[in-house]
């Protein structure tokens, strides 16, 4: 669904009239930024399968910082893998990485250990790896990669759509005190009831993300 679909829809369900761009009106340019808090809202409430995707990296010998280019901060790791070699990076806390780095010679070899380490002057996510590498390693992060904003009017939400339209609603509803028909608690809990139905969904495709084991 397009960024003016949803914006519409919107204004369809407040009884406001469809716009024909986003930025037509000043109510459809705030039902636009409304449509965007929403949509963070949900992203971030799951690990959407529609988000997945995979960053790489080829490290240099030597060098153990990486930016992963384009994640914009915005990424949940689900493993590391050192493709050369066949090896799942085990993550280590950064005190444990700046341990090995600055007590001590570092070890220099095949990565199996890996840490995050702020942002880059882009805002992208930087890890560093250990031990230091000795040659060229392809690097895989798999990852949740959430999106930016949506900003053109054919900009589409690959996410359901349907808990952002509702939780928009609820926002806007809430934002101007009165509907006319539902009051903001009920708006809420439909756009709830909604994004409970579609992570249900959502999680069968991953079913082992949702069991918990003792150890």
């Amino acid at each position: 669904m397009t960024y003016l679909d949803l914006v519409n829809n919107v204004l369809k369900r407040l009884r406001e009239r469809p716009v024909g761009t986003i930025n037509e009106s000043r109510y459809s340019t705030l039902i636009g930024v409304i449509i965007n808090d929403a949509k963070e809202v949900v992203e971030n409430a799951w690990g959407w399968s529609a988000l997945r995707t995979t960053l790489s990296a080829t490290t240099e010998s030597g060098v153990f910082n990486y930016v992963l280019t384009g994640s914009q901060n915005k990424i949940t790791i689900l493993d590391v893998l050192n493709d050369t070699d066949d090896v799942f990076l085990r993550y280590l806390p950064a005190h444990e990485m700046t341990q090995y780095y600055l007590i001590g010679t570092p070890q220099t070899g095949s990565p199996i250990h890996y840490s995050f380490n702020g942002v880059d002057v882009n805002g992208d996510t930087q890890v560093d790896i250990y031990p230091k590498p000795d040659g060229a390693y392809n690097l895989r992060f798999n990852c949740i990669l959430r999106n930016d904003d949506l900003v053109a009017d054919a900009d589409t939400l690959v996410i359901p759509a349907r808990p952002v339209e509702l939780l928009a609603y609820a926002i806007a509803v809430e934002e101007r005190g009165e509907d006319g028909g539902i009051n903001p608690a009920s708006a809420y809990a439909r756009a709830k009831n909604s994004l409970d139905d579609a992570i249900a969904l959502d999680a069968t495709k991953h079913p082992e993300e949702t069991l918990f084991y003792e150890v």
